[in-house]
């Protein structure tokens, strides 16, 4: 069973992109002259002739849930090719977690099998291909090896060391491809001694400090409306496997490398300058804030006639132009709110004035009236005023792609937009085990007499 795909090491040693440059500092000097004489308008790219900035990447994907699928979805943005490795009955966890579902059209092969697609699942998991394999089956960890050998990078989010009884741990792999970029992601990381522990975002957040400092500020610690610790974490890794590729491409030897990426590092390091803060002062944080910031009045959310509008006087400047707005401008001459140091001795007065007079108007008029005043403002909204918001329509952060099985679905689009690069949705989550005929076939070159025969033994689906 021969890959049908040119080796890493070829495939990267003839590109030209950040991943195997070519350019030489002579033609990159003839680039910059070019540009200083004037010759700033080279020939447009259309949008066929764009390409990803990942295009020719291929990932294998070994995660379930979040955090991992979160990365390999950044991946897959950005034109690589992402082959998803699922339990060949379950699938991925999220398939089972709703309600809500995307239901099955009437005409659908699925239709009657199920509720749909859970909306967990579609929210992370476009623009790959499904496999359904169990590799507890040797056959299916042949498949694995053979999938490795022609990949670029592998993530997987088992616990460290499970992978190993399976022969799919990273010396195994490095030793069949030592070109592979190996990313594992774990609660608390190969090493310490929480490592063996299974990681979840929220006890994470608990833990490395993030709902310490979340909540109001008499209230409870509470966790974050998103699990943002899996989704920095996805961002951390996806931004790592990147940094390894760049690196790979400038060694001779095109050797890969192990990533450990841990929830519990992540969560630490997004801390920023409140650990900062702590480290420098010596002292414990100051606690939750709510919506309130800790060295800056005013800068909240205050209580409108129907909901809440974010306020922030970051400087005295801003400060006076809120008191315009407000129709109290007295304030901001008065000793105890003129400058910002004052202002926060003297915050829950400031904040209970403000709140009197927000609270007689609606948010759109306070928006309204708050419109070219150069200060920042924002209603307070739901996520799917969010969705539907003006702004968020004209840059394009909800796509329509079409499922097989459940119509038209919207997705939220990817957020960076690039100039030289076709960057976005390819194509609409998979069901489970969609591709496994076609990864069989066309990547690894099986038969259809062999491929039906790994199916009656169970190792794909």
């Amino acid at each position: 069973m021969a890959p049908s795909r040119a080796s890493p090491h070829r495939l990267l040693s003839c590109r030209t992109n950040i991943f195997g440059s070519s350019i030489t500092p002579a033609r990159q000097q003839r680039r910059w002259l070019n540009a200083a004489v004037g010759q700033r308008n080279p020939p447009r790219k259309t949008d066929t002739d764009k390409k990803g900035p990942l295009s020719g990447i291929r990932v294998l994907d070994m995660t379930r849930v979040l955090a991992g699928p979160y990365c390999t979805q950044i991946l897959g943005d950005l034109g690589a090719e992402i082959i998803k490795i699922e339990h060949p009955t379950r699938g991925d966890d999220t398939r089972a977690w709703g309600p809500p579902y995307a239901e099955y059209t009437p005409d659908s092969s699925l239709a009657g099998t199920g509720p749909g697609e859970s909306a967990y699942f579609l929210g992370v998991n476009r623009n790959k291909h499904s496999l359904a394999l169990s590799f507890q089956h040797p056959s299916g960890q042949q498949i694995l090896h053979e999938l490795a050998a022609t990949s670029d990078v592998i993530v997987e989010n088992y616990i460290p060391g499970a992978l190993a009884k399976y022969k799919m741990d990273f010396e195994t792999l490095s030793g069949i491809n030592p070109s592979l970029i190996y990313a594992s992601i774990t609660g608390y990381g190969q090493t310490g001694p929480f490592s063996k522990r299974a990681g979840y975002d929220v006890m994470v957040e608990a833990e490395f400090g993030l709902m310490h400092i979340t909540g109001t500020r008499d209230g409870p610690p509470v966790k974050v409306g998103v699990a943002v610790t899996d989704l920095t974490t996805g961002l951390y890794t996806a931004n790592a496997v990147m940094a390894a590729l760049l690196q790979r491409s400038g060694d001779p030897e095109r050797r890969g490398q192990w990533l450990d990426v841990a929830l519990s590092d992540c969560q630490t390091a997004t801390l920023a300058n409140i650990a900062s803060s702590v480290l420098v002062s010596g002292k414990r944080d100051t606690g939750r804030w709510g919506t309130a910031h800790p060295s800056i009045v005013p800068y909240k959310g205050f209580e409108t006639k129907d909901g809440d509008v974010m306020l922030g006087g970051g400087n005295d400047r801003l400060f006076g132009v809120l008191c315009q707005r407000l129709g109290r401008p007295e304030w901001a001459v008065d000793e105890r709110f003129r400058t910002n140091n004052v202002r926060v001795k003297n915050r829950d007065v400031l904040e209970e004035m403000i709140t009197g007079v927000t609270r007689t108007k609606t948010t759109g008029e306070w928006l309204g009236i708050l419109e070219g005043s150069g200060m920042p403002y924002a209603a307070v909204n739901d996520v799917k005023d969010t969705l539907e918001h003006e702004h968020t329509r004209a840059r394009g952060m909800v796509t329509e792609v079409e499922h097989d099985n459940c119509g038209t679905l919207k997705v939220v689009s990817p957020p960076v937009k690039y100039s030289a690069s076709k960057v976005g949705v390819r194509s609409a989550p998979p069901t489970l085990g969609q591709h496994t005929d076609y990864v069989l076939k066309e990547v690894l070159g099986m038969s259809e007499d062999k491929i039906g025969e790994l199916k009656t033994e169970g190792v794909v689906a």
